[in-house]
């Protein structure tokens, strides 16, 4: 006979199974009779990126009120319209967040956490590479489709992974971008560019930018009378950076390429004024630069920096859904929307737009999707974005930017220009 506490046990298992979902293999099965579908959100919320990652988080939130129909018939976006996900009863899509607080330890245990306890049926984020990198080994081997709106590290896209997909475009397109950019200062303003000089942090995003400028100077751009003269390597605790400032000082770069967070620019720019260094042009990959907040730390000090970015006010004037967006974003924040803020709200949009599409929350039918689809993307230049076989934005939807008198300025390519871009020139201060 069977023994009835036996039986008690295993009905209480059922449930269990039935009510929140189990994992077979290495698969998550979800519930599928929640009022709402869950998205894990990774982001730094606490910590040096705090700033940072809030303004992510707003823009995402932002998404979710777009997606969950509290704009309907207010913006003329696709699928604004809806109230929730029309292919699957109109559930509303639920963003749940988590700090991985810059640590990507952290970031890797809480993309666990979402998923196993959570029952998120994808994740987005993390923004800072090193944290994406471990998260995203996470959902791969749970088969969990994970979208990176605005991590750069190339190494992201090169793994062969199955379920991973990044928006913003990679540090390998970037350098080539960027190289570019300095031929075309040199062309049109005689800027006579040649030595190079790199900052980067010591972790995912910064080693992988300086690896792929030395791929390019190597493969093309040695060749065109480019030379890297001195290289930063920085840890995340950079307490006191002088050393590395006296090395950058005594060989005067003509161009520095940086790849700095928001706070890490912003010491690094304070030192140049200290010590008078007072290069040709400064470069920016996706990170701290693109934070309205570096003008505001800076004032003119921050006059004449350039880099990559994803939005600009100016650049979409003329474009109604991209204005309707920042309003919404700005009147929740006071600030207009940046370049990796638009990307994280892009990766809120295509991961929602997926699983509607896939009518599924499967992850193999979400990837499908993801794979294949060419999604709107109205608010971006590119106006689509199509993810390639190993998961990277085949779609340009970068420009460079450059500050003047306190505001981002489009100044390349010249089809976006809305102001000649200019030498850094001013003694500091002025």
């Amino acid at each position: 006979m069977i023994n009835k506490k036996v039986i008690l046990v295993a009905l209480a298992i059922l449930v269990i199974f039935v009510t929140t979902g189990l994992i077979i293999g290495n698969s998550i099965v979800h519930n599928t009779k929640n009022d709402t579908i869950k998205v894990g959100v990774l982001l730094p919320l606490t910590g040096p990126s705090e700033t940072t990652g809030k303004k992510l988080k707003n823009a995402i939130e932002v998404a979710e009120e777009i997606i969950n129909g509290e704009y309907s018939g207010e913006i003329n976006l696709e699928g604004s319209d809806y109230i929730g996900l029309p292919n699957l009863d109109n559930k509303k899509i639920e963003f749940v967040y988590s700090d991985h607080k810059a640590n990507p330890e952290v970031a890797r245990t809480e993309a666990e956490r979402l998923i196993k306890e959570e029952k998120v049926v994808a994740l987005i984020g993390a923004y800072h590479s090193s944290a994406t990198k471990t998260a995203s080994q996470v959902a791969e081997e749970l088969k969990v489709p994970f979208v990176s709106g605005s991590s750069s590290s190339a190494s992201l896209t090169n793994r062969g992974y199955k379920y991973f997909t990044r928006i913003a475009p990679n540090d390998d397109m970037e350098t080539e971008f960027f190289f570019e950019y300095l031929k075309y200062l040199n062309e049109s303003l005689n800027a006579d560019i040649k030595t190079v000089g790199v900052v980067c942090i010591d972790n995912e995003y910064g080693v992988h930018a300086s690896e792929v400028i030395n791929k390019w100077l190597e493969k093309k751009y040695n060749s065109e009378g480019f030379i890297k003269v001195v290289e930063i390597r920085y840890s995340q605790d950079i307490s006191d950076i002088d050393e590395s400032i006296k090395k950058i000082k005594k060989v005067e770069p003509d161009v520095i390429f940086q790849a700095s967070y928001l706070e890490d620019i912003t010491q690094f720019v304070k030192k140049y004024k200290e010590y008078n260094i007072v290069p040709k042009a400064v470069v920016n990959y996706c990170g701290g630069f693109q934070d309205p907040q570096f003008v505001e730390n800076l004032g003119h000090d921050g006059n004449y920096f350039s880099g990559s970015s994803a939005s600009l006010p100016s650049v979409s004037v003329n474009n109604e859904i991209a204005n309707e967006i920042n309003d919404i974003y700005k009147k929740k924040t006071g600030e207009d929307i940046d370049g990796p803020a638009l990307e994280e709200f892009a990766s809120a949009m295509i991961i929602a737009d997926s699983i509607n599409t896939a009518g599924d929350i499967d992850g193999n039918k979400i990837m499908e999707v993801l794979k294949t689809k060419t999604f709107d993307t109205p608010y971006f230049t590119s106006n689509q974005i199509k993810f390639d076989e190993s998961g990277q934005n085949l779609n340009t939807i970068s420009f460079i930017v450059q500050i003047q008198d306190g505001k981002y300025e489009a100044v390349w390519p010249l089809n976006i220009q809305n102001k000649k871009p200019q030498i850094i020139s001013q003694k500091w201060g002025l």
